[in-house]
């Protein structure tokens, strides 16, 4: 596994949470606590470069802007290192966001993560004025802007395809897991994907999380249709994915050759040089 280069990961420990009704408990039994415990898994990894971003998945949101601190010393620590700056498009984090976008412009920043895992919505006029917010920050200083998705609600890729329309024009979109689950695997590598890419969206995904089928079948459709292979990479979305694991499945889909390299290393030297 020398020379990955891993584009989305997290940093950072979140309170324990009573989710689904259970009692508290803290999942992601990986997560790092410090910059020394992530090179630590960089160097036994034998990855060279990585995007890291604040953990979050608690509704204390508070909870993951705090470790937007502990990301920018990661990246100062390391040139490995490169910062996702965590935001949120609700609009009762509006000053957390808007504090945390004052950051976009600090060396070792090239993304910014947000999410409606934990409330609003794309096409919700509430949400509008931090979406605005945070993409106007990515264009002004070229950064990429992570989104994560999964199937259903307000983060499957039909409602997250409204940011895609809105604003990947002139800003990089990163569409975290490959649209998620079954049914946002089939709609972006059925089309919809390098639909976007024809028209000129500037958009990227990663296979984290992806179900087994898919991998294969993006490589295949790459292949097919000669487009794309510029617009995926390889991530391991730890804590809350498996590196070792992530990186196994994409790798037997895409072999050892010139999309290896790209998914690998070269599209991530493209996207944050």
């Amino acid at each position: 596994m020398v020379g990955v280069a891993d584009a989305h990961r997290h940093l950072g420990l979140l309170p324990a949470w009573a989710f689904y009704g259970g009692p508290p408990v803290n999942p992601d039994i990986d997560a790092r606590a410090s910059v020394d415990e992530l090179l630590a898994d960089l160097d036994r990894e034998g990855t060279e470069r990585a995007l890291v971003i604040p953990n979050y998945g608690v509704p204390d949101v508070a909870a993951s802007f705090a470790l937007n601190d502990l990301v920018l010393d990661a990246a100062d620590r390391d040139d490995r290192i490169c910062a996702g700056i965590f935001t949120s498009p609700r609009p009762q984090d509006a000053e957390l966001t808007a504090k945390a976008l004052t950051l976009a412009g600090e060396p070792g920043v090239k993304a910014l993560k947000t999410t409606f895992l934990l409330g609003g919505a794309p096409g919700d006029d509430e949400c509008r004025p931090q979406l605005d917010a945070i993409f106007a920050a990515a264009r002004e200083h070229d950064l990429v802007v992570h989104v994560h998705t999964s199937p259903g609600a307000a983060s499957d890729i039909d409602q997250i395809g409204v940011l895609v329309d809105r604003y990947a024009d002139d800003v990089k979109i990163h569409l975290v897991h490959l649209g998620g689950g079954m049914s946002g695997h089939i709609k972006l590598i059925g089309g919809r994907f390098f639909d976007w890419i024809a028209a000129g969206k500037r958009v990227y995904t990663d296979t984290s999380w992806a179900i087994g089928f898919a991998p294969r079948w993006l490589a295949a459709e790459i292949e097919r249709r000669a487009i794309g292979y510029d617009r995926v990479l390889f991530a391991s979305d730890e804590p809350w994915g498996d590196h070792t694991g992530e990186y196994a499945r994409l790798a037997a889909a895409v072999g050892d050759g010139e999309l290896a390299r790209h998914v690998f290393a070269d599209n991530f030297a493209a996207l944050y040089a």
